[in-house]
């Protein structure tokens, strides 16, 4: 969420350079460089200068590494306590070149622009507040550092802009069409949430954001489940990260629509059905693994069949069913969790706990109890695996038994639409009767095709069928 971060050390030092800097541009004669800036809907242009690299700050503030930061708990403790400190900026330095995913790898697209920059030079300032914190150009400072320049081409906010003006100004420059390396999909959720703390509606947040207001809503309930599930995953010291779903936005964009068509009509079905795609999407199943899991998936039950005794019994034992609940002021009892809900919920409970502690690096989870969780979580894998096999060769089977009668749909309104085509060459006197006869002798060798596989069909055949039959029988005589 947005925070107020107090004055760097040295900033009135710093900031004497900085006007300095800028004094000596505008007395200097020559074409002077600005930034353009959205200021309240409003054009705003700001000087450009250079300023020592080594004395720049990586803002701790910046919505592109928010997610990462929990990423390692404790240096993220130390920059929330001093975010100018040696220690915080190096932390943010690190997470600016990591993975948004996986921060403990190098981003290949950080090198792609170190690399640029090496070869081409800095062609975009960035943007700095006057006392030399990075509003925009975070990454950048970091490759340029890593390749040994010492200076960065900055333009330089007024005095008067509050943090409140960093961070909006910071959103807008963002979220410009033409930017060229958008927020990870957590941080793009953060920033929404963000905005929606500062009073904005969803419709002016959505046109900042450039989507409609339903996607607005559909990312809010995204986040809201997200952080659910790392409260969930707390326990045996340890928790679940936000980083932990940045590669799971479209999975969680089917289960939001999913979810909002099932719950009107059944509700009980679509929490089960949400529960189920939560725990297959924390066992790192594919999209279309878990498109699987769906109604029919939850009436055949077949994760039953597959899931291991451990796994049923925990399960049963943590999801007692509750009691009614009253509603205060009414003495009107609501149905509680169904059982099936219940146990669904606590199957995902153990996964999220499991993958939690199984990858946690701190010393406050000991060796046991994380190969415990990996045998669990390696348990509930191969109970998921087995289920959606077998639900995945069932569909293929419907979808192969519904073959026929769809292909026969298809060829019935093709002859309806040649009815109206039909009638409408004749009134122009264009029809090709000829082509048109060399076409209805076609038609007549397919149904002759397809009364004899009709008549194979065991038991008693229905009106279609004889007709068919009996049709084709006689326009052979």
């Amino acid at each position: 969420m947005f925070r107020e971060f107090q004055t760097p050390p040295r900033a009135d030092e710093f900031s004497e350079l900085i006007a300095m800097r800028l004094e000596e541009v505008k007395n200097s004669g020559g074409t002077r460089e600005t930034v353009t800036l959205d200021r309240n809907g409003h054009p705003m242009h700001v000087e450009v200068i250079d300023l020592p690299l080594e004395r720049l700050l990586f803002n701790p503030g910046t919505h592109r590494v928010r997610a990462q930061r929990s990423h390692d708990p404790l240096r993220d403790k130390v920059l929330d306590g001093d975010p100018w400190s040696a220690e915080s900026q190096d932390y943010l330095r690190y997470l600016l070149q990591a993975q948004p995913a996986n921060p403990t790898v190098r981003d290949s697209e950080f090198d792609k622009l170190k690399e640029s920059l090496d070869q081409f030079g800095q062609n975009d300032p960035g943007l700095v507040t006057h006392h030399g914190v990075l509003v925009n150009g975070n990454t950048r400072a970091a490759a340029l550092r890593e390749i040994g320049k010492q200076s960065m081409r900055v333009g330089v906010l007024p005095a008067s802009f509050t943090w409140a003006d960093i961070n909006a100004v910071e959103l807008s420059l963002q979220l410009r069409k033409d930017h060229r390396r958008d927020y990870s999909y957590i941080n793009r959720l953060l920033a929404m949430e963000e905005q929606a703390a500062l009073g904005r509606t969803p419709e002016l947040i959505a046109k900042e954001f450039r989507v409609q207001t339903k996607t607005y809503h559909q990312e809010r309930w995204i986040l809201s489940t997200i952080r659910e599930l790392i409260e969930r995953s707390r326990g045996g010291g340890a928790a679940l990260r936000l980083v932990d779903f940045e590669n799971d936005q479209e999975k969680l964009k089917e289960l939001e629509r999913l979810y909002k068509k099932l719950s009107t009509v059944e509700p009980d079905e679509a929490e089960v059905i949400k529960e189920l795609r939560l725990t297959a999407m924390l066992l790192e199943f594919s999209k279309t693994d878990v498109r699987h899991i769906d109604e029919h998936f939850v009436k055949t039950d077949y994760l039953a069949r597959s899931l291991p005794s451990s796994l049923v019994d925990t399960a049963r034992d943590t999801a007692s069913t509750p009691a009614a609940v009253m509603v205060p002021g009414l003495g009107v009892a609501v149905p509680a969790t169904t059982s099936r809900v219940a146990a669904a919920r606590a199957l995902s409970d153990q996964v999220l706990k499991a993958k939690a502690v199984a990858g946690a690096t701190g010393t406050e989870v000991s060796e046991a109890d994380r190969l415990a969780a990996r045998a669990l979580f390696d348990d509930a894998h191969k109970a998921f695996d087995r289920a959606i096999d077998d639900a995945g060769r069932d569909a293929r089977v419907r979808k192969r038994k519904q073959l026929a009668p769809a292909r026969l749909a298809d060829a019935c309104a093709d002859i309806d639409q040649c009815v109206v085509e039909l009638v409408q060459a004749r009134a122009a006197r264009s029809l090709d009767e000829e082509a048109f006869d060399d076409a209805v002798l076609q038609l007549r060798e397919s149904l002759n095709k397809l009364a004899q596989q009709a008549k194979r069909i065991q038991g008693d055949p229905g009106d279609g069928v004889s007709w068919l039959v009996e049709a084709v029988t006689e326009g052979n005589q």
